[in-house]
């Protein structure tokens, strides 16, 4: 059997994996000894799980493999940032980052292939959009970032925080996400604690409401403005999920988390949305939702028409919602010396025709 004609297990989760054992007739109880082996130990190799019998190891390895992305550049910034480029075909590659911090090391994962949105600021946006990655593509960079940092070797923990706030919008790629979280916050996983992973929107309503049923990670939402005519030409989404429809899935989200709070993510951009104006709207529009704002100073791209708020003006924005009882804070910039920073992923996207792209990004159907 070819690489073609076999399945790579890591776009199974538990459930569907056990599933899969049953199909090729064995015991689902073996879908928990694969994972902990490819997410405890980290192994690639079927010959290495040393508890499954010889002639299962070897019916393993005729019908599935293990397989990460594959690294295409690996950087490493001044303030210890991470940024790795991995290829998932012939055409196609995405960019993860890793964020250290004393008390946490946080993974930017990407969840597609470019992105349809067309967020104005974003420079992911402006490659167009090719299409979903996969489940094995999601949890791969995850399995690759801990193999690449020693997590298997020392036995410590490197990731311990995951942010979907790469590549990608994903909640356009919702069951491959579901998915990937299964494995996330599995203890057969990676056993992560759910307020470990958040999973950052623009705002598809829909899926924002299927994801409160479903899962109860942390809910970041990229809102970048306080009015409806604003958003709706820097956060073009907007136009299918107004501000108002938003905010109220989002409180129903927090209705069902014990009124945890929701990030909102809010980029500085100067002359934009800097205003005091600005600020006093946003102060209304959060009130009543239990959320924590994250102020982004705008990190530059080639050819982007816009430019970073000043310090002086996004400190009196920060004030303006303080005193107005909204926890917040300026995110620092990392990685921007290897545009690793907010915004500035790019991959390599063999984007669709001009056309498809403006239709996804005009007229986004959620299944």
């Amino acid at each position: 059997m070819t690489d073609n004609t076999k399945i790579n297990l890591l776009d199974f989760d538990l459930a569907s994996l056990e599933n899969w054992f049953i199909q090729i007739g064995d015991k689902p109880f073996r879908a928990r000894q694969v994972l902990k082996w490819i997410y405890h130990h980290g192994v690639t190799e079927f010959d290495a799980m040393t508890n499954l019998g010889k002639s299962l190891r070897t019916k393993l390895s005729d019908l599935a493999f293990i397989r990460y992305p594959e690294i295409v550049t690996a950087q490493l910034s001044s303030d210890g940032t991470r940024k790795w480029m991995l290829k998932l075909d012939e055409k196609n590659s995405v960019e993860t980052v890793f964020i250290p911090e004393t008390d946490r090391g946080t993974l930017c994962i990407s969840s597609q292939v470019g992105c349809p949105l067309d967020c104005k600021f974003c420079s992911t946006a402006q490659q167009g959009f090719n299409r979903n990655l996969k489940t094995s593509e999601i949890i791969g960079q995850v399995l690759l970032a801990n193999r690449e940092l020693g997590a298997y070797t020392d036995g410590k923990r490197k990731v311990s925080n995951i942010v979907f706030m790469g590549m990608g919008e994903p909640l356009l790629n919702y069951d491959n996400i579901i998915k990937t979280i299964n494995l996330l916050t599995n203890d057969l996983g990676l056993g992560l604690a759910r307020r470990k992973v958040t999973v950052s929107t623009s705002g598809i309503v829909p899926e924002i409401d299927r994801l409160k049923n479903d899962t109860n990670v942390s809910l970041a939402i990229s809102l970048h403005a306080s009015n409806n005519e604003l958003r709706d030409h820097i956060v073009p989404i907007n136009r299918s999920y107004p501000m108002k429809e938003l905010l109220a899935a989002c409180k129903r989200y927090t209705e069902s988390r014990d009124d945890e709070p929701i990030t909102i993510e809010y980029v500085m951009l100067k002359g934009v949305n800097d205003s005091i104006n600005d600020a006093k709207q946003l102060v209304k529009c959060l009130k009543g939702l239990p959320s924590k704002v994250n102020l982004i100073p705008f990190n530059t791209f080639p050819d982007t028409q816009f430019q970073c708020s000043d310090i002086d003006t996004i400190n009196r924005f920060r004030d303006i919602l303080i005193q107005a009882d909204i926890f917040t804070i300026t995110r620092k910039t990392r990685g921007d010396d290897i545009d690793a920073a907010c915004g500035q992923l790019v991959g390599k996207v063999l984007a669709k025709s001009a056309r498809h792209n403006r239709s996804q990004k005009e007229n986004v159907h959620v299944n």
